[in-house]
């Protein structure tokens, strides 16, 4: 069966799929779609690779898609690849978290600086997080679950850890307690014994 070739439209009508907000790391960026609702319900499109280019102006291809679930207090991260580093884009699905990009390019005047921004189900923003960064997030809500598309493949190899709690970096987590740690974050190196980037 063959499909007929529809010619483009002579004058495309701009719509701007994305508002796309710089965070205090200039490079990290919140991106909110643009969301269709009426009674039953709403719909939009999460990732639309040409609209993404158009919004941000970042040409990228995004290879590898994760979803965790986590449950309140549960903090992951601050996670980086050191060879094979990731771009991601992230969101929460399910729930809430406050989410957390932290720049390791020593070139960066941005240099162990961090932003943060909530995400939930309800705001439906995603948070860009550029190659060079380590990232990490806490959960809100009763439970979450979290998606990201990444520009590289996971290397088990490759992977490192910035601790979470580093004075020098002072993130404000938002704890009511104790976070949840994986063993191997409650472990990871300060800043001023991570490898970084150039």
């Amino acid at each position: 069966m063959r499909f007929p070739i529809i010619p483009p439209l002579a004058s495309p009508v701009a719509i701007m799929p994305y508002t796309v907000t710089p965070t205090t790391l200039p490079d990290v960026l919140i991106l909110e779609p643009r969301v269709f609702e009426d009674p039953r319900g709403f719909f939009y499109e999460s990732y639309n690779a040409r609209d993404f280019l158009q919004a941000t102006g970042i040409d990228c291809v995004f290879v590898q898609d994760n979803h965790s679930r986590s449950q309140r207090g549960v903090l992951r991260g601050l996670h980086y690849q050191i060879e094979h580093p990731q771009g991601k884009l992230v969101r929460a699905s399910h729930g809430e978290v406050y989410d957390i990009a932290v720049d390791l390019r020593r070139s960066s005047p941005h240099f162990g600086q961090w932003a943060g921004v909530v995400l939930s189900a309800q705001n439906r923003r995603q948070l860009w997080i550029p190659p060079g960064f380590a990232h990490g997030f806490l959960v809100l809500s009763e439970s979450a679950e979290f998606l990201y598309k990444t520009t590289d493949y996971w290397y088990p190899e490759h992977e490192r850890i910035l601790r979470w709690d580093d004075s020098r970096i002072g993130i404000p987590w938002p704890l009511d307690g104790a976070p949840i740690l994986a063993a191997k974050d409650a472990a990871a190196p300060f800043l001023d014994q991570a490898e970084t980037f150039v």
